[in-house]
């Protein structure tokens, strides 16, 4: 693969200026790849191409656009372990997590995607004698994050393309390999050119020249509330619908009730899974005060035998964050933390002993913070976890809802009544009971300045399908 080209109208191109641009094992340090970062000329021509090929695509019989997904599903399935391997490679994710969870989402979400498109209703009659019709929207930007990339990219570009939609996608380049990778399965499974295409660039000059393209229906941005906010600005001139994935700071309410070994021990390898970097992890771990000190000795025992190593050995230990900047930001909100007096239990600033090449972070408890602590209401995206006690019910509630966030919540309780009860008043997106997961064909997004829209199952692809009403027929 010829890493320094672009995926536009059915071929490898060369970018119009070319920005050469590192990719790194962040394991290591060491450069594995070089890419081409895009300018808004090279935007210009994917979306010359995408709007040319809508025309055909749109009317494309539903049937042959599953057929392409299907086909393109088989391959992935063949070449799943190289996806694996790419993604453990530019992410740093280890290898076993890479292929059950990295990996594993983009034919998880695909089959989702699948089944929920037999759902669709395509025209119905209303009770008023009008005709309800729903299409395409039209051509659509994509604009991914690299902590799960390949979990973003099938979340966007399958259901952009069952609904007659044409695309044009912008992976991080941070970790562009893998949705170099999934090019070239789209082009092995033979879609039309133009259906699918794909830019690689940075926020600043792609993203923005994708956001503010007269030509480009609809704009789907997964990644930081502060980027977020910037596609959005930059779409508002052309009126184009925007769909938002954004951050999290999500609370983990921990009552008496539950299984505590369990559930707070589950809270804490929830966060660290991905090294801390997932936008819905559980990081404010609210406790009900009479099993507070327990809990803290759990979570503290728990984050210390989290083990960190090498991401090509398999194993459930973690890896190293994904870059320099991500560790300096990781790094900073610790030192914070310590400053302004939350008790650290475990872990801290600097790199583990032994871990001098590459990113890696220490697995990091803090006790005793307060709600204005910084690390209590921003997102760290590390492997670190706030603990709070509570004394009621009502003041579980109160803190866990106090936050500018609202992609997910987590709850821990064996008392059903009061399960429901809580759940019903927690603002967020997504609710977990007991440790229980997302599953594939649910549709995932958040509130407030965690996004807008919602990704996966039917609303996943009503995101991109357009109302027309029909009247006289």
């Amino acid at each position: 693969m010829d890493h320094l080209k672009f995926y536009i109208d059915g071929e490898w191109v060369a970018p119009v200026t070319p920005r050469p641009h590192p990719v790194e094992n962040p394991a290591t340090g060491e450069e594995i790849a070089t890419i081409s970062l895009g300018s808004a000329a090279d935007v210009d021509k994917a979306v010359a191409a995408a709007s040319r090929a809508f025309e055909s695509w749109s009317m494309t019989p539903v049937a042959e656009r599953r057929a392409l997904v299907e086909k393109f599903l088989d391959i992935y399935d063949r070449r799943f372990e190289e996806m694996a391997q790419t993604i453990t490679a530019e992410l740093g994710a280890p290898i076993t997590m890479s292929r059950e969870q990295q990996a594993d989402t983009g034919s998880g979400h695909t089959r989702g995607f699948l089944d929920a498109l037999v759902e669709v209703i395509w025209e119905e009659k209303l009770a008023n004698g009008d005709t309800l019709s729903r299409e395409p929207i039209g051509v659509v930007g994509l604009i991914t994050p690299w902590n799960w990339p390949m979990n973003q990219i099938a979340l966007k570009v399958i259901p952009a393309l069952l609904t007659g939609c044409t695309c044009v996608l912008k992976p991080s380049e941070n970790t562009p390999l893998n949705a170099l990778l999934w090019a070239e399965m789209m082009d092995e499974a033979g879609f039309p050119p133009g259906v699918f295409n794909l830019v690689n660039g940075d926020g600043p000059e792609v993203g923005s020249a994708m956001s503010k393209h007269p030509d480009i229906a609809m704009m789907s941005f997964t990644g930081s509330t502060r980027a977020g906010t910037a596609v959005t600005i930059d779409a508002a001139p052309t009126v184009k619908r925007v769909t938002l994935e954004l951050g999290g700071k999500s609370p983990n309410i921990i009552f008496a009730d539950c299984d505590l070994e369990e559930r707070v021990a589950g809270g804490v390898l929830e966060v660290m899974n991905n090294t801390g970097q997932s936008c819905d992890a559980p990081t404010r771990m609210l406790v009900e005060r009479s099993v507070y000190d327990k809990a803290v000795k759990i979570a503290g025992k728990t984050a210390a035998a989290t083990e960190v190593g090498d991401p090509t050995q398999e194993g459930d230990h973690i890896g190293p964050l994904v870059s320099a900047l991500q560790w300096d930001r990781v790094q900073a909100l610790i030192e914070a933390g310590i400053a302004e007096g939350a008790r650290l239990v475990t872990g801290g600033a600097g790199k583990p002993d032994g871990m001098n090449a590459g990113h890696w972070a220490r697995p990091t408890i803090f006790a005793d913070c307060t709600p204005e602590m910084r690390v209590w209401r921003e997102e760290i995206f590390g492997p670190v976890i706030s603990m709070m006690p509570f004394d009621t019910e009502e003041e579980a509630i109160q803190l866990a809802n106090d936050t500018d966030y609202g992609l997910a919540a987590y709850l821990q309780t064996n008392d059903m009544v009061r399960a429901r009860r809580v759940m019903r008043q927690l603002r967020a997106g997504n609710v977990h009971l007991n440790g229980a997961g997302v599953n594939y064909g649910s549709p995932f997004g958040g509130y407030k300045s965690s996004g807008n829209g919602r990704e996966g199952g039917l609303p996943g692809l009503e995101d991109y399908l357009e109302v027309k009403m029909l009247h006289g027929i």
